[in-house]
């Protein structure tokens, strides 16, 4: 059976310099994906014109940078992550191959073999935050499980997770025994038989 050998990771995007190249409708999907999650991301988006709705979020978002032109290699200069998804293969191959050579971390969309990673699908309810991923195979079964994460995780699992992270601050003792009582107390968590 083939397995998922991704590695989740929880970046802070507002410590990062993302660059999106694209203006058309995947551009929005990704920017607007990413500030979903990230509403502060700094992000920069280059193309030679914009979906309209991609200029209404850079508007709601000042950590947004909307750069009218054509695609240059001299944009890849100080970015820790490329999103490329023009309509263009040559342009989107062109970025990919460039950002290797950079040691970029670099997702061409809609083709999984120039992916260094996915956009996955993502539950959020306060401090907690689940990723799901399919490998890249079923972006539909990743929205169906995020659905189903939305609707069983309880709303005031906020609150729960603040309350423990209060009382793990007066916990005494070493590592091991903390975590041995922060373990007894989430076991109600786990689903018993």
């Amino acid at each position: 059976m083939e397995q998922n050998e991704l590695y989740p990771i929880f970046l802070k995007l507002h410590n990062l310099n993302v660059l999106i190249v694209g203006g058309g409708n995947v551009g929005l999907e990704k920017l607007s994906f990413l500030l979903k999650s990230s509403p502060n991301a700094n992000v920069e988006v280059v193309a030679p014109d914009f979906h309209l709705n991609i200029k209404v979020l850079a508007e709601k978002h000042p950590s947004v940078k909307l750069t009218e032109k054509k695609f240059k290699k001299k944009m890849l200069k100080k970015r820790h992550m490329v999103i490329a998804c023009t309509d263009d293969l040559k342009v989107n191959k062109k970025v990919y191959d460039l950002a290797r050579k950079r040691y970029l971390i670099c997702n061409i969309a809609d083709t999984p073999d120039l992916c260094d990673y996915y956009l996955g699908g993502i539950v959020t309810k306060g401090n907690v935050k689940i990723a799901i991923s399919t490998n890249g195979k079923s972006p539909t079964t990743a929205k169906r499980l995020r659905e189903f994460f939305e609707e069983v995780i309880p709303e005031d699992i906020n609150q729960m997770v603040e309350n423990l992270n209060e009382y793990r601050k007066t916990l005494k003792g070493n590592f091991e025994e903390k975590v041995k009582r922060m373990n007894e107390i989430t076991d109600s968590l786990k689903n018993k038989e």
